[in-house]
């Protein structure tokens, strides 16, 4: 059945074309109704034919005066061809045969905006917007917040959408737009109150209990953001974006588990994507689970092979295994990415140091020192790597270029004194050890682990002791 309508309308319309064909050659002709010069119309237009479909228009209103649809018709092809005050200039004749017409006013709204007259396409939408109920009115609340978005006026877009949805509280479109334009202009609790209110009378909408999730997420309510997206699911259980944002909000509260169960749902049902991968790979990592975090984290290379820091996250499961020429090669690919970013630089020197590689780790780390200079893990990593190599000068000139131009970070003064106490020093390493434990006591035990057999001078005992009593006192 559908077969044999399909070809009658291809018959009826190639017959339609041959009588327009007669009509515009003055060959004799049938008369031809209003809507079959629309219908010719709409063909040449989807065909991508305008001078002809501009030629049925004009044909069109020469029998037919007085139709406003075929001067809307041609004001549609007026403005394909950017012919902007012809557009407008038919379009006012138009209104006058029928004000009526809801195309009127989206076309007068694009040739406004394509002159660049943002004001008289917001004035003639509101005025349309008290003339129009219904489908129509929503229709133009839609075109006025497109206006609005196109000139960064994103307030108005969301009251537009709330509008819509105040009067068609199941509005798809709507509900999905509305979502990202909460997140954008940070309304969150207005849109709580919107989707609370449609909720109540619509307790089965999923799209409602998701952007009232994501609205208490913006809130960083996350709790009540995992109550709304587990109705949401359950209403739609395939529903990916819901899972999608349960797990982000599991991670924040720390709850890696959780996490990566609901992770593992997007997975289920949605392409591999590596973000998702890579969430949970860090949420194995939390849990000191590494080579599952590993595992995801190769995963998500797969998929995204260019990203670096997959490599330097991959490395960094390695370093906590202590699997140090592992790491090293993880870190490679990072770096033949990206080479000069200061965490890889700092994650490769340690690796070399745990190696005994200390005149490369010492480059590594003084790469780290040269792009950001106030980086106090930088200094710190550079100086504790000269101690263990045993180049002491080295060390002790380092501690001052650190104290320098960290404005005097205690840290740098306790290795400072132990360079001192390594080089057999002992006066100045005491006095030095003695003004950075007046200074911040609680950084003794890195003084401690940089060079644990000072404690074998009962002078620094000493020191230690009588400071730590006094402060008892």
């Amino acid at each position: 059945m559908a077969g044999n309508s399909y070809r009658e309308d291809k018959e009826e319309m190639r017959e339609l074309l041959k009588q327009f064909e007669n009509l515009r050659t003055g060959r004799q002709h049938s008369f031809l109704e209003e809507e079959s010069f629309e219908r010719i119309i709409d063909y040449f237009d989807e065909k991508d034919e305008l001078l002809k479909a501009m030629e049925a228009a004009d044909l069109g209103i020469e029998q037919f005066p007085f139709s406003s649809v075929l001067m809307i018709k041609k004001a549609d092809l007026l403005l394909a061809g950017r012919k902007y005050w012809d557009a407008l200039e038919i379009l006012e004749k138009a209104e006058l045969y029928d004000s009526n017409d809801i195309n009127l006013f989206i076309l007068k709204t694009d040739a406004y905006l394509a002159l660049d007259q943002q004001n008289k396409a917001v004035e003639l939408l509101e005025a349309a917007l008290l003339q129009f109920e219904g489908e129509e009115r929503i229709e133009l609340l839609f075109e006025l917040a497109d206006v609005y978005d196109d000139y960064e006026e994103f307030d108005k877009v969301f009251d537009c959408l709330k509008l819509i949805l105040e009067e068609d509280p199941t509005n798809e479109e709507a509900l999905y737009k509305i979502c990202f334009w909460t997140d954008f202009t940070g309304r969150n609790e207005e849109s709580i109150t919107l989707h609370l209110q449609i909720i109540e009378d619509f307790p089965y909408s999923e799209l409602a209990w998701f952007n009232l999730g994501a609205a208490y997420q913006g809130l960083k309510l996350y709790e009540k953001a995992i109550d709304a997206y587990l109705y949401a699911v359950t209403i739609d259980e395939k529903f990916d974006y819901a899972y999608r944002n349960m797990g982000d909000a599991y991670l924040r509260l720390r709850k890696f588990k959780e996490a990566i169960e609901v992770l593992e749902k997007v997975l289920e049902l949605s392409r591999p994507e590596d973000v998702i991968y890579e969430a949970i790979g860090h949420c194995y990592h939390k849990l000191g689970n590494f080579a599952q975090a590993r595992f995801n984290y190769r995963k998500a290379s797969h998929l995204n092979p260019e990203d670096s820091k997959l490599y330097y996250k991959m490395a960094l499961t390695y370093i906590n295994e202590e699997q140090w020429e592992s790491a090293v090669k993880q870190l490679d690919s990072a770096m033949r990415i990206h080479r000069s970013l200061p965490e890889y630089n700092l994650a490769m020197g340690e690796c070399k140091m745990q190696l005994r590689l200390f005149k490369e780790a010492i480059q590594f780390f003084g790469n780290v020192v040269r792009t950001r200079p106030k980086s106090i893990a930088g200094w710190e990593a550079l100086i504790r790597c000269l101690f263990k190599a045993e180049f002491f000068g080295e060390a002790i000139e380092q501690c001052l270029a650190a104290i320098k131009i960290t404005e005097g970070k205690s840290l740098f003064i306790f290795y400072h004194s132990a360079c001192l106490f390594a080089m057999k020093r002992s006066k100045e390493a005491l006095l030095q050890l003695e003004k950075a434990i007046t200074k911040s006591p609680r950084q003794v035990k890195k003084f401690i682990d940089l060079y644990p057999a000072v404690l074998q001078n009962q002078q620094v005992v000493d020191l230690i002791a009588r400071y730590k009593k006094s402060k008892s006192q």
